[in-house]
């Protein structure tokens, strides 16, 4: 499971840097991933500390990177509304 869903998480990335926007994205999902990620981790830590303790640091990092785009891309798309800094061919 870590796997599969570990692999989507590049493409979503590359997704949010790519359109500049945040517009369809869930921040509140984003936290709650992440939420789940850290108690695996603790988890992992405090009772069963092996390898797949690296695949939640993994992942962990790949949505706390898209939760930065999102905070980058949330203030893009506020720019592009207040002062017409972003076209729509762009």
């Amino acid at each position: 499971m870590l796997i599969c869903f570990g692999a989507a998480w590049p493409l979503n990335i590359y997704k949010s840097y790519k359109t500049r926007s945040a517009v369809g994205k869930s921040i509140f999902f984003l936290y709650v991933v992440s939420a789940g990620y850290l108690a695996g981790i603790t988890h992992k830590i405090l009772y069963s500390n092996d390898i797949v303790l690296w695949l939640y640091l993994i992942n962990l990092a790949m949505v706390a990177t898209d939760i930065g785009l999102y905070y980058r891309n949330k203030k893009l798309d506020a720019m592009a509304q207040t002062d017409g800094w972003r076209t729509k061919a762009n």
